[in-house]
């Protein structure tokens, strides 16, 4: 007969280990001496060796009880079975490491390549890396919000970007985070805007963006929140007719009239 230290050497496992077994019900408690010691057959050594078999395998031990009972076909079954799921899990780890490895990348995180190009042409045109910060943090959201329109927004993204006013509005914006409130250069930015604002409703190109009321408060708070004379900015462009920053809208002007009583905004 066998000690429970001689057991566990005879199947290649550690004392804790057959303890464990015993707590969950895979290896049953023999029978005690008289000195209550456990001690162990043959049998108990051959079930240990099959249980460390199937658990070094893979297979959970919450499976491996069914399977030591099960009888020839049921057990090539149950492999099959533990084989599928264990096939499924290495494909959600192969997931999780290329998803690893984009965060790895820094802008890769929660964004699709094409965001990262255009980020990168951002660079290329000059913008500050503070600036890129800030549109990296708002196309993460973007892209959780649309994440089936990402691709288009961002092929007009870079269709826009073949205007010199555009990219000039980017040189304007990227360095204005530490602009003061009066700052001339905020009405270079809104002249700017109002420009390609009015070509873009002339072309047809002002419609439903696929984002709801909430969340574009929320951007827009974001970029009042950015810089000093963002609130500025927004307030030059509503004298103008214009609203929002996301979502940039072409006011009435009976509306206009209405916002400026609601805001005490000076006649334009």
């Amino acid at each position: 007969m066998l000690t429970i230290s001689q057991l566990a050497g005879y199947a290649g496992v550690t004392v804790r280990a057959v303890r464990h077994y015993h707590k969950i019900g895979l290896l049953p408690e023999p029978v005690r001496d008289r000195s209550g010691y456990r001690t162990y057959g043959a049998a108990a050594v051959v079930r240990l060796i099959r249980i460390r078999t199937l658990a070094d395998a893979g297979v959970p031990l919450a499976r491996v009880q069914e399977l030591l009972d099960a009888g020839p076909q049921e057990f090539a079954g149950g492999i099959q079975e533990v084989d599928k799921e264990l096939r499924a899990e290495i494909r959600r780890l192969q997931d999780t490491r290329k998803r690893l490895a984009r965060l790895a990348a820094g802008e890769h995180l929660a964004l699709p390549q094409s965001v990262v190009d255009y980020l990168d042409r951002l660079r290329g045109l000059g913008a500050e890396e503070r600036y890129i910060e800030l549109e990296r943090d708002a196309w993460i959201m973007i892209a959780a919000q649309v994440p089936d329109l990402i691709d288009t927004v961002i092929a007009q993204k870079h269709e826009e970007l073949n205007d010199p006013d555009m990219v000039k509005l980017y040189s304007l914006l990227s360095g204005a985070l530490d602009w003061s409130p009066d700052d001339p250069r905020i009405v270079e930015i809104a002249d700017l805007l109002e420009r390609l604002m009015m070509r873009a409703v002339k072309a047809g190109e002002v419609g439903d963006d696929g984002f709801d009321d909430q969340f574009v408060a929320l951007m827009d708070s974001t970029m009042l929140q950015s810089a000093p004379g963002a609130e500025r900015l927004l307030a030059i462009l509503q004298e103008r007719g214009w609203r929002g920053w996301t979502r940039i809208e072409q006011v009435p002007a009976d509306r206009l009239n209405t916002d400026r009583r609601n805001t005490d905004l000076p006649p334009s």
